[in-house]
């Protein structure tokens, strides 16, 4: 796996760690964790989801993801930072590897997230996966 790069700049620096907490959050299974780095008007935005959804606010995408941890446990690894002009933004591109909770089945995947911070806190992401990786690592054996 290749290592991602720092920020460069103290902002970006201050934001890539408040994703780096969340995701942390993420490998441990919690959503309260994930969530501490993120504002309450949190907007995720999953447009290749099956259909495409956005989830607004912090409770409800709280228990969005809640069911997602019920069933999946999995880490992501940041792979590169690209940042942009405005340094309210970041670009990232990361990798999942994970288990489903009930088979023990292995799923990866590779992301591009788009990412908008306010005072050190995720205010939104738009994300863009291939959903079709972790719906066949929940599809049953065919017999």
């Amino acid at each position: 796996m290749v290592a991602a790069r720092d920020a460069v700049t103290p902002e970006s620096a201050r934001n890539l760690d408040a994703v780096r907490r969340g995701f942390a959050g993420i490998a441990a299974g919690s959503v309260d964790a994930m969530l501490e780095s993120y504002t309450d008007d949190l907007v995720l935005e999953l447009p290749y989801a099956s259909p495409p959804k956005v989830v607004s606010g912090k409770e409800a995408i709280a228990e969005y993801l809640g069911a997602a941890f019920t069933v999946l446990r999995f880490v992501l690894e940041i792979t590169d930072v690209h940042e942009l002009v405005d340094p309210t933004m970041l670009v990232l591109e990361y990798t999942s590897e994970g288990r489903v909770l009930s088979t023990g089945r292995a799923f990866a995947n590779r992301y591009i997230g788009i990412y908008w911070f306010r005072d050190g806190q995720v205010r939104r992401v738009r994300e863009f996966y291939n959903p079709m990786l972790t719906a066949d690592a929940l599809r049953p054996e065919l017999l």
